[in-house]
């Protein structure tokens, strides 16, 4: 007896039972009802997705109505059907629970998809509809209709579930879904005319009948290629006829047609008895949910001509009349169709459909986004995005691709040439694969889902029901594969050809005309789609190695440029860089086997004419984007030992700074690209900036003090003072190198020692210059300013300060800090800038005066013309507002507190919040302020490759400055609307402080 009950059980595991011994007792119970073989009942679960599932559902349903399932047990088209139906669906099972009389109608399902027609006269049949108006038009109506529906949506699933290959029943599947749908709506809208026409309705019968509503299909219903459970995207289109309009007028004939449409909509989707069939959706209406749910096609063409948005033109690409007055439907589908195919001509199009991708995934809650089948990276949205851009981008001059199906439309794409047959079919499949897996989740309780699921049984029964893997396992390895091949098939449809206009390709590849090719370059946000494509010429022609990689690199590349800010200089930077490198091993392989590097390449090429231009120049700093620690700056004592040994190499000064402005160029390049692939922070930047420059310096006065100064002279004590941002090493890309000048005769004749310091000074300014990369020594916060000495004795400093030093000038000492030459002397000059810097009492006067220079400043500085809001160093809350308060700080409490003895703007305010003269809410302000307008001056100069201190106002500039910042794309109003809050905030702090 134990070895039978051992076979019993092998024999229900071999068919696909889980739950062993309770499925041996409910197939047992379900014999007894239907008088059916135990064998029999176990063979049958075979055509099961979840044998376990099924025999429960099954017997549930026996249990109520023994009779109407044993009806079907003769027929063995029905009979497979019905397993086959409990066992992919508990939504069914609980359907013929319901209503286990429906069985009746299963004999012969499976064996083929009911057509339109069918469908059509089955649920007005179910209504009772003669004349477009329904036999009643109360709730039973609504409830035979939807009892109607589930029964011919239990007819395609049937035959969808006992196909031999299920994934090339997909278009055929969803096609007859879209169709039930449409017929739904017809016979809903059938019993809404009897609901609003019936005895004590508003709307006598006759307005009622001369009224048309069409009802246009949108989306998957649209395009016939519809889900088993989801929203029926639709756009409702008013009219009557002429007799109407003249007796009642145009607004009632639309009020009329608006009652209809709510009465339609609540008779599919409203709370019944009979449960909702799906959610209509009227939300793609003109203005959406604030706009009317009813227009006239006169009232739609206007909104579209003045209106519409980008995405509303491509949601018309699937429009399509689906029910109620299809006359009317189809004179809206042919009016708005040409406006579809122009908008695709409009300035930004292809950015604001990107925008909109990448909106709904951004709404995708970060939990499930590894499940998504539908919105996931890889998903059937990336899938149907493909296509429709490659048909809004084509279809305006080719009206073979206008296709509303997303197969159909990649079929007439290979046909016209657009893309390659291989590459089509492989999308095609793993479309037909998405979408197959996307049915049987949503059949598993007939719910509207787009997620794949977790549980292990789940996995199981939606691998049976797939036929995708034998395994749970196995289907999730294949749905990773096909996500993977999505997300980069992309790449293959879109940009690959583009090639074909410029090189040769491999005979299978269709290629695309010059003149499609520009059309494409354009789209995907190339100017000037023209040079664009002699670039790709020119790097992909030829028979070379380079040629070769380059052609198989380029699509990816061409992607990645226009990801980018600015894809015509990033291609064109590529091209003069991989020219300049020509044939050089390192890079061929780098390009070819490190991706990483090859798209951070692109990325600091089209985000940066700063990066791109110095590149050109030092092209073998690409080996740096392999390697991250590349990025990373060099130390300051690694940098000057290079330097020295420079200098030891050259005999002469000229040939000397030649080569110190080479080590700066390049440092300066390691920086920027550090900055932008976020490799280094702000501070680093601001640190590293002033180590290389502070390198330089030292180099420069090294060589012209061994060319200026003889041997006899050579006790002259000269140094080189940091001032400003270059004091408090705070330096961004374009800062000046604000700097003063002093010496010590040590001996040296007076005169004789001024004469060869202001020769130091004179060949610093010569040879520090540099027309790729300038560094300008600006000396303008020396005593008495652009009036004064360029140089002065340390004397001269102290009789000065100790006489006629004015407020202004101690303020800007607190900048003050060696950085070049004896360094006897320099200590020797920071003490004496102490006592200006620091005085034990502060000097009311000179305090006051401060306040009134900054206000003055604020008035007279900024340049004509510039919005304040907008200045990034003099407009309220920039780093005027921030450094100017922390020195006013410096200078009453610095003498007492020994943290504010700093340089560092934001140490001094630090120290300050530690002492309780700020508080820690306006030391955050402040901070964010400081930083954040020290963020924007930099990506200011590293994109546009020139410095500036106004924040733009063009739209793609500060796109491109958010880009650099790491905000994601399209943030241009995130860049403004940033920095006016933190500014704004820091000014009502500043002031609070500042001026009391």
């Amino acid at each position: 007896m134990a070895s039978d009950r051992s076979s019993t059980l092998t024999g229900l595991a071999r068919v696909g039972f889980s739950r062993l011994t309770a499925a041996d007792a409910d197939l047992t119970e379900l014999g007894d009802l239907l008088g059916v073989a135990w064998e029999e009942l176990r063979d049958a679960a075979a055509d099961a997705a979840d044998p376990d599932a099924a025999v429960s559902g099954i017997l549930f349903i026996a249990r109520r109505d023994a009779d109407a399932v044993r009806s079907l047990v003769p027929h063995g088209t029905g009979w497979r059907a019905l397993w086959a139906l409990l066992g992919a669906s508990s939504g069914f099972a609980e359907f013929f629970l319901r209503h286990p009389e429906e069985l009746r109608h299963l004999p012969d399902a499976g064996t083929r998809l009911p057509t339109d027609l069918e469908l059509n006269r089955e649920l007005l049949e179910a209504v009772g509809a003669v004349d477009g108006f329904a036999a009643d038009g109360s709730e039973n109506a609504w409830v035979a209709l939807r009892v109607r529906y589930r029964r011919m949506l239990a007819r395609i699933a049937a035959f969808d579930l006992l196909s031999a290959s299920p994934v090339d029943q997909v278009p055929f599947v969803a096609g007859r879904l879209a169709d039930a749908a449409a017929a739904a709506l017809e016979a809903s809208l059938c019993v809404a005319r009897t609901r609003v026409s019936s005895t004590g309705a508003a709307f006598p019968r006759e307005h009622v009948a001369a009224t048309k509503l069409a009802v246009i299909g949108m989306g998957k219903t649209g395009a016939r290629e519809l889900n088993y459970i989801s929203d029926v995207d639709v756009i409702f289109v008013g009219d009557g006829e002429d007799w109407l309009r003249e007796e009642v007028g145009e607004s009632r004939v639309v009020d009329i047609a608006t009652r209809l449409a709510v009465q339609m909509m609540r008779g599919v989707s409203e709370m019944e008895i009979e449960p909702p069939l799906w959610e209509v959706d009227a939300n793609l209406r003109p203005e959406g949910k604030q706009g009317a749910l009813v227009r006239t096609l006169d009232s739609h063409l206007s909104y579209y001509d003045r209106w519409a948005k980008s995405w509303e033109f491509q949601a018309l690409l699937k429009a399509r009349a689906i029910a109620g007055d299809l006359e009317l439907g189809e004179a809206y589908v042919n009016a708005v169709g040409p406006k579809i195919w122009t908008s695709a001509a409009r300035e930004n199009f292809v950015d604001s459909v990107q925008r909109m991708r990448e909106r709904v995934t951004d709404n995708i809650p970060p939990d499930d986004v590894a499940r998504q089948i539908k919105l996931g990276p890889g998903g059937i949205r990336d899938v149907e995005f493909t296509v429709q851009l490659l048909q809004l981008v084509h279809g305006l001059s080719d009206h073979g691709i206008r296709q509303r199906s997303t197969l159909a439309a990649l079929d007439a794409l290979v046909a016209e040439g657009y893309i390659g047959r291989a590459e089509a079919a492989a999308f095609s499949r793993d479309y037909r694969m998405l979408r197959l897996l996307e049915h049987r989740v949503q059949l598993r309780h007939l719910r509207r889902t787009h997620l794949m699921p977790e549980e292990p049984e789940a996995l199981r029964a939606l691998a049976r029901a797939t036929d995708l893997g034998d395994t749970g396992e196995a289907v999730l390895a294949m749905w990773e594969s096909v996500k993977r091949e999505v997300r980069d098939i992309h790449v293959r449809l879109f940009y690959r050809p583009l090639l074909s206009a410029v090189a040769a390709l491999p005979e299978a590849e269709r290629s695309l005309s010059p003149e499609q090719a520009k059309d494409r370059l354009a789209a995907i946000g190339f100017r000037d789609p023209s040079g664009a494509l002699r670039h790709i010429g020119a790097l992909t022609s030829g028979l070379s190695r380079k040629s070769q990689i380059q052609r198989h690199l380029m699509p990816v590349m061409l992607r990645w440029f226009a990801d980018g800010v600015d894809p015509d200089y990033g291609l064109i930077a590529f091209r003069r860089l991989s020219e300049r490198l020509g044939d050089s091993p390192w890079f061929l392989r780098m390009l070819r086997d490190s991706s990483g590097a090859a798209e951070d390449l692109t990325r600091v090429l089209s985000g940066s004419r700063y990066v791109g231009e110095l590149m050109e120049w030092i092209p073998e700093a690409a080996a740096w984007l392999d390697d991250t620690q590349r990025l990373r700056p060099r130390t300051g004592v690694a940098l000057q030992e290079e330097a020295r040994a420079i200098q030891t190499r050259h005999d002469n000064v000229e040939d000397a700074m030649h080569s110190v402005r080479g080590l700066r160029r390049r440092e300066m390049l390691r920086t920027a690209m550090g900055g932008i692939l976020g490799v280094l922070t702000i501070e680093e930047i601001a640190d590293t900036l002033t180590t290389i420059n502070e390198v330089t310096i030292q180099a420069t006065l090294r060589a012209v003090r061994r060319e200026v100064v003889p041997p006899e002279d050579d006790a002259l004590d000269f140094s080189i003072i940091a001032m400003g941002r270059f004091g408090g090493r705070e330096l961004g890309f374009g800062s000046d190198a604000d700097v003063m000048y002093v010496y010590r005769p040590n001996g040296v004749d007076p005169q004789r020692a001024n004469q060869l310091a202001q020769a130091l000074v004179q060949g610093l300014r010569r040879h520090s210059e540099d027309h790729r990369l300038p560094l300008d020594l600006d000396a303008e916060l020396r005593p008495e300013g652009r009036n004064g000495p360029l140089v002065r004795s340390l004397d001269s400093y102290a009789e000065y300060y100790r006489r006629w030093s004015l407020s202004w000038e101690a303020q800007a000492l607190l900048r003050a800090r060696g950085i070049a030459g004896s360094v006897k002397l320099i200590r020797a000059f920071i003490a004496l800038a102490d006592e200006v810097r620091y005085p034990t009492d502060a000097d009311r006067q000179g305090l006051r005066e401060i306040k009134r220079i900054k206000a003055r400043v604020e008035n007279e500085r900024l340049p004509q013309g510039a919005d304040p809001a907008r200045h990034l160093k003099l407009g309220p809350g920039g780093l005027s507002d921030v450094e100017w308060l922390v020195q006013l700080l410096q200078l009453q409490h610095a003498h007492a507190v020994d943290g504010m003895r700093t340089t560092s703007t934001l140490d001094a305010l630090e120290a300050a919040r530690d002492a309780g003269l700020v508080t820690a809410a306006a030391t955050d302000r402040l901070t964010a302020a400081w930083r954040l307008a020290s963020r924007l001056r930099s990506a200011n100069t590293l994109l546009s490759g020139q410095t500036s201190d106004i924040l733009p106002t063009d739209r793609g500039k500060l796109d491109g400055i958010g880009r650099l910042l790491e905000m994601p794309p399209h943030s241009a109003s995130a860049v403004e609307e940033e920095w006016v809050r933190t500014a704004r905030r820091a000014r009502r702090t500043f002031d609070k402080l500042f001026y009391g």
